[in-house]
């Protein structure tokens, strides 16, 4: 028919044009990230750092996505790894990961595995061979002058022309909590809980029931005869506990279990229920369930926004719940309820659907450093949760830490809220739905957070195409993000507040600093003058010449060191804002960098790969 015709004509011109508009985007991607690394040359061997990274296997909830050898093959042990269990040195410090090696790490049963890294590497210039591993291109150590920034620009680049343009809407399961209705222990051991709010009642079957009311309840499992800490779980709230404090546990039973389909409120208290706000119409709709005819009150959006549909429990203490849009009240007003019971069910289906920002666009997201579109709240310390007031249209949201400090944060009412008044929270949680942005991560949890978040997200894009890029290639970029640092506070160096300097200058200009001597009263000196940054020789030297003099002697104060803060730059600010101002102008904004470096009077050393070529 017609209809099919024009549907298969226009699927056809579609995929076309798609293609050229990809083929373009990939290009510009790849030409950004060839010129934010081409810098990055193996120039030494070692460059003698005692940093490293944490490598585990990387696990999608439980399922793993990436074994531990896949990530730890060719790359550099930072420690001696041992066998846990025969003790043996699998792996010298500083000796390369080969394919056996990591076959018998694999099999040891150690899953993390501290290593290498181009991210903590501490060469001036370029990456050291160690750090960096074996070469994908030769399967042997990387040498010195190997181009692996470029090498790492084009493995990623090029398979950019692979991702797809357009963003997905996946309907569906935020987590696997749908699918996994409990927690199974993963080793044999010992319980212990920390930090877990539960409460108890006994039900229909005259069962004792123990019900978490918390959200931070931790469960470790450890290993009493050798003193190890095997695995740390999070409980989720509203499951049931199946073991207690200090019971051992074999492999496989459960820890505690809860409803596969739907997120609960749970009464802490025993007392009658008050609606609050629960209008029919206007906050709440009645509902007919299709499998029982059963008909249930679903919470929904109101118009009016100082109506906000509440349940409070009124037992020996008041209890507030808010209610969430798209919630069922599965109790009625003035029904006497025990604690423990459950008052709200929230089908987890409506989890969150969203769409996926997939493919070429999320890739240059991540990159470019930018913060996506619907950014989540996130709580900068480690506190309490309440709730505040209701401020034009957005709710106040309190996090106080232990110490006494208090944050304040707004919420969009039309937005999910992920905690419960009263919930303990860690810094770096979102407090509401969204993606949380990297600038957040970077200063709640700090530059190896940040850098691990980058690294995991661009292979989780690239995994969903079904492409394969090594992590170092990755990780070369991200390197070459987080050069820069913020200065704080300058101290007695040559640096500005809120500068943005290399990281090296700093830490050279730093180094320089460390023994120097600051000159506050000259004294009677005709040499030295107030404000003069001298070695303590120098001081010592001019005042043993004054004392001979009867003069009056020098006094002076240690000089202080710059302190900063790192940032994370998107790889177009990257580029241009690198050493070399050939580099930088051959790349974007010409006459800006060209003007700026003629004002500044720079010159260029010719350290990077592009100058030198384009000088010839």
């Amino acid at each position: 028919s017609v209809l099919e015709y024009f549907i298969s004509t226009h699927g056809a011109r579609k995929g076309l044009a798609d293609t050229a508009l990809k083929t373009a985007d990939a290009g510009y991607l790849t030409r950004r990230l060839v010129d934010v690394a081409q810098d990055v040359v193996i120039n030494e061997v070692d460059c003698g750092t005692l940093r490293g990274i944490a490598t585990s296997a990387l696990k999608d909830n439980e399922e793993i996505v990436e074994p531990l050898i896949d990530r730890i093959v060719g790359r550099t042990s930072l420690h001696d790894v041992f066998d846990p269990i025969s003790e043996r040195v699998l792996v010298a410090a500083g000796s390369e990961i080969t394919d056996d090696v990591a076959k018998e790490i694999e099999e040891s049963g150690i899953d993390t595995v501290e290593i290498r890294s181009v991210l903590t590497c501490e060469a001036r210039r370029g990456v050291c061979s160690k750090c960096y591993g074996k070469n994908l291109a030769t399967g042997y150590m990387a040498q010195r002058g190997d181009a692996v920034g470029i090498i790492a620009a084009q493995s990623i680049g090029e398979p950019g022309t692979q991702l797809t343009l357009r963003t997905f809407h996946v309907g569906g399961v935020a987590g696997s909590s749908a699918i996994e209705s409990q927690l199974a222990a993963k080793f044999d051991g010992t319980v212990q809980f920390d930090g877990l709010r539960t409460t108890e009642y006994v039900d229909a079957e005259g069962e004792k029931q123990i019900v978490v009311i918390g959200r931070t309840g931790e469960v470790r499992i450890v290993d009493v005869a050798n003193d190890r800490l095997l695995i740390t779980n999070n409980i989720p709230y509203g499951s049931h506990l199946k073991v207690k404090n200090g019971q051992k546990i074999s492999k496989g039973e459960a820890i505690c279990t809860w409803d596969p389909f739907n997120a609960v409120i749970i009464s802490e208290v025993t007392g009658k229920v008050k609606f609050d706000n629960v209008i029919e119409g206007v906050t709440y709709r009645e509902e007919a369930d299709e499998q029982t005819g059963h008909r249930e009150k679903v919470v929904i959006e109101t118009k009016d926004k100082t109506k906000i549909p509440g349940l409070i429990v009124e037992g020996k203490e008041q209890k507030m719940y808010n209610l969430p849009v798209g919630s069922h009240i599965v109790i009625e007003p003035d029904e006497t309820v025990h604690n423990g019971q459950v008052l709200v069910k929230i089908p987890r289906i409506m989890g969150r659907s969203r769409d996926i920002t997939g493919g070429l666009p999320r890739v240059t997201e991540l990159f470019e450093a930018r913060n996506p579109s619907n950014p989540a709240v996130v709580a900068e310390v480690d506190g309490v949760v309440s709730f505040g007031n209701i401020k034009r249209g957005n709710r106040e949201i309190i996090v106080e830490s232990r110490e006494g400090l208090v944050k304040k944060y707004l919420v969009p009412l039309t937005r999910h809220i992920m905690v419960q008044d009263g919930d303990f929270v860690k810094a770096g949680t979102a407090l509401s739905d969204g993606a949380i942005t990297p600038g957040d991560i970077l200063s709640i949890k700090g530059p190896f957070a940040v850098q691990e978040y980058l690294v995991n997200e661009i292979q989780e894009v690239y995994r969903l195409q079904g492409v394969k890029i090594n992590d170092k290639h990755i990780e070369v970029i991200v390197r070459q993000m987080m050069r820069k640092v913020a200065v704080v506070d300058p101290g007695d160096t040559k640096f500005l507040e809120d500068d943005t300097v290399d990281k090296f200058e700093l830490i050279e200009e730093n180094d320089w600093i460390y023994d120097k001597k600051v000159v506050t009263d000259q004294g009677e000196s005709e040499k030295l003058h107030a404000g003069q940054i001298v070695t303590l020789r120098d001081i010592r030297e001019e005042n043993s010449l004054l004392r001979r003099a009867d003069k009056k002697l020098i006094e002076f104060r240690d000089a202080n060191p710059a302190t900063s803060t790192p940032m994370l730059h998107g790889i177009t600010k990257a580029s241009l804002g690198t050493q070399s101002w050939i580099s930088a102008a051959s790349f974007q904004e010409t006459t800006k960098v060209l003007s700026t470096a003629a004002i500044n009077g720079k010159s260029d050393m010719l350290m990077g790969l592009k100058e030198n070529v384009i000088t010839g």
